[in-house]
């Protein structure tokens, strides 16, 4: 199994235990919904009976605490100040609010692509609905698996116009797994905006939500403005959790869209009849208000906690090793197309293909008949996903391996 580079755990067998996940079946769905490993099921557990018993009273001393307590963890995670970061409920929530409150004029022109999930390209159409903005959905390449980085980088400087004020990207592509060249991206953005005015400077909107939680990159190293995650995947966060990171320059532009609790200088604001205080923008201002499952939202710090328990080039690493396992046998196998990349640099944790002759969703009921969980994506071209984790063993992609041998 290996021994894991962290502070509490033998080898990947100690992590496997935490999660409740059933033995006569093997889930290689990470990418849809997390089991909750046992630190973060006992902080909800023990949350919840205090609520139970206390409701208003435990809200009112603890939240304000322990939500700045998840800041701070996801902040630390990320490397950015917790005054950044927004809480959310998913990543769609993450992209609605963000491209909603991003101020076009109209007019303005807004870049994504054709390989980007409907939650991006929805809650551009909508606010370019709002707002008169100009969406462009360009394509990045013919195939995912023989794509450069190189030719990605290019293929989206080149649609840049004077117009452009926002290109919307994926870090890691839900359909073929392809992750994108975000940091090369951002270099080439920076260079771009190096030649024009403040007021015109293109920001960098990221859903990234496939590799939070795998790849162990800090938001300033990606160089994205706009980061959005659910918690509730690869970082095996409480269910209904996500995060908003922004930049200086970020925060600077986006708008609120909706109100907050968590800032109370605009409660104060609106009791005493004050101007608001805007132009002063924050992670707090930028989180919805409103009840929430707070047993969930402060159990947060947990799913951070257990990364840094694990070690997180070890997360990355290990989450590497499983998927190229799968890719290299897949790749190897007569009448099967590989989807994803091979290289580690344009892949992470999603692994996708087809059967020849078969339907993805044939393929994937085939594999659940042998007890292994598997998806496909929900997209114009679908793939079928295995999604690995480092809650899977050596032994299960074994496994896994025998099945696609006896359909294929």
């Amino acid at each position: 199994m290996g021994m894991i580079v962290g502070r509490d755990f033998n080898d990947w067998d100690d992590v496997r235990n935490l999660f409740p996940l059933a033995t006569d079946r093997i889930d290689m769905s990470a990418m849809l919904i997390t089991s909750h490993p046992k630190p973060v099921a006992d902080a909800i557990a023990r949350y919840r009976a205090a609520m139970d018993e206390r409701p208003v009273e435990f809200l009112e001393e603890n939240d304000e605490r322990l939500t700045q307590a998840v800041r701070a963890a996801a902040g630390e995670y990320l490397g950015v100040e917790p005054s950044h970061i927004a809480l959310t409920d998913s990543t769609t929530v993450g992209i609605g609010l963000v491209y909603a409150g991003f101020p076009f004029n109209e007019g303005d022109e807004v870049i994504t692509t054709k390989e980007d999930y409907v939650v991006t390209h929805e809650s551009l159409r909508l606010a370019a609905v709002r707002t008169g903005a100009i969406v462009r959905t360009i394509s990045l390449y013919e195939e995912a698996a023989t794509a450069s980085s190189d030719e990605i980088v290019w293929t989206i400087m080149k649609s840049i116009t004077p117009a452009t004020k926002l290109i919307a990207l994926t870090w890691v592509h839900s359909s073929t797994g392809m992750k994108m060249p975000i940091q090369q991206i951002a270099a080439a953005l920076k260079d771009v905006n190096a030649k024009r005015d403040q007021a015109d400077q293109i920001l960098l909107g990221l859903d990234a939500v496939h590799g939070f939680g795998i790849e162990n990159v800090s938001f300033a190293a990606l160089g994205c403005d706009f980061f959005m995650a659910g918690c509730h995947k690869w970082l095996f966060g409480p269910r209904g959790t996500g995060v908003i990171a922004v930049s200086d320059r970020g925060l600077a532009k986006l708008r609120p869209v909706m109100h907050s609790f968590d800032d109370s200088e605009v409660v104060s604001a609106w009791i005493t009849g004050k101007e608001k205080p805007e132009g002063r923008n924050n992670g707090l201002r930028l989180t919805p208000g409103g009840f929430k499952p707070f047993e969930h939202r402060w159990a947060m710090t947990e799913a951070f906690a257990l990364h840094a328990r694990m070690g997180r080039d070890s997360v990355a690493s290990r989450t590497h090793q499983l998927a190229s396992m799968l890719k290299e046998t897949l790749t190897g196998t007569s009448g099967i197309t590989v989807a994803t990349p091979l290289a580690t640099e344009l892949s992470s944790g999603i692994v996708s293909f087809k059967v020849k002759g078969d339907a993805p969703r044939l393929t994937a009921s085939r594999l659940r008949e042998r007890g292994i969980i598997a998806s496909v994506a929900p997209y114009a071209t679908p793939w079928v996903r295995l999604t690995p984790s480092v809650r899977n063993s050596d032994d299960e992609i074994e496994q896994v391996r025998s099945a696609i041998a006896e359909i294929v």
